[in-house]
């Protein structure tokens, strides 16, 4: 198997480094070829120069902060480009066991009817929501495990967030959508249903390429063998102005892409609504949407408190 990581680098080097790292330290079968892409989507020149030390890993320059969605998908490019036939992506504000890359090649992935698969992403210690766990549960918090996508409210959720894992994780299951901090997917379901849609410029994009997937008859799965640590929101910070901006407006452009007619009425009203009563960065987010501004959208360009 010919296996590539993709990750995006913005800002927080040490985190880009440190997955580096953990990457190289995996147990790779020696009839597999890895490699890792590292998505700069800063342009750091000391990226640049560190990097060099990782056997493993290969810049790509993406010139502009292009976004998680679209930052992906240089990577994916590439590495379809250069015949990798698995393609996984990866925060790079994560780390994992020795044991990760192996379970990967074991996992599901392989089956011609399967076109993603996600593993158990735990909390790594100290960034838990919660912080009443006890010490031996830390680094057992879970932060992902499965999905679950409420049709209603347009909302996509983690399964078992804040749960200990006590081994209760033993089956491979069906998930409603596998989230973008770890998708494992191949380079042909890549051809077939497309790359993730840019105009989300980052959140729902995963849980949109999981929706096509099995629209084209893919099976998507949460596989608990395969098992890595989250620092949750290094990027973007959770109740951000910029969490609160990209998932109002992308919530909008999800509905309409495939919600039905009735929750497509529910979710413009709720729209008109915060445009009197939002946050700025929700009344940006509803504005832009109706305006056509998605990808980057204005966020950037406006200052948002």
């Amino acid at each position: 198997m010919r296996l590539a990581f993709i990750t995006l680098h913005y800002k927080n080097l040490n985190d880009t480094l440190g997955l580096l790292e953990s990457l190289g330290n995996c147990i790779i079968p020696k009839e597999h070829q890895v490699k890792i892409y590292v998505v700069d989507n800063e342009g750091s020149q000391e990226l640049t120069q560190k990097i060099k030390k990782f056997n493993l890993a290969q810049l790509v320059v993406s010139g502009a902060n292009l976004g998680f969605a679209a930052g992906n998908n240089l990577g994916f490019r590439q590495a379809i480009a250069d015949g990798y036939e698995v393609i996984v992506a990866i925060n790079n504000d994560t780390y994992v066991d020795r044991d990760f890359i192996k379970h990967i090649i074991e996992s599901p992935i392989t089956d011609t009817s399967v076109g993603a698969v996600g593993g158990l992403i735990y909390f790594a210690p100290g960034f838990e929501f919660k912080k009443d766990y006890v010490q031996k549960d830390l680094g057992k918090v879970v932060w992902y495990a499965g999905g679950e996508f409420d049709w209603n409210n347009v909302l996509g959720s983690n399964g078992h967030v804040d749960e200990v894992d006590r081994g209760q994780f033993r089956a491979v299951e069906q998930t409603a959508f596998v989230t973008g901090a770890l998708l494992i997917t191949r380079a042909d379901v890549l051809k077939k249903v497309g790359l993730f849609d840019e105009k989300y410029f980052m959140y729902l994009e995963d849980v949109d390429f999981c929706y096509r997937l099995k629209l084209a008859g893919y099976n998507v799965l949460f596989d608990p063998k395969i098992k890595l640590w989250h620092k949750v929101a290094q990027s973007s910070g959770i109740g951000s102005s910029l969490n609160d901006y990209f998932i109002t407006r992308n919530r909008l452009y999800f509905g309409a892409k495939y919600a039905r007619p009735r929750t497509k009425f529910a979710l413009l009203r709720e729209a008109v609504k915060k445009l009197g009563s939002g946050t700025p960065a929700q009344k940006q987010a509803i504005r832009d949407f109706f305006s056509g501004k998605l990808g980057k959208g204005t966020f950037f360009t406006r200052q948002v408190v």
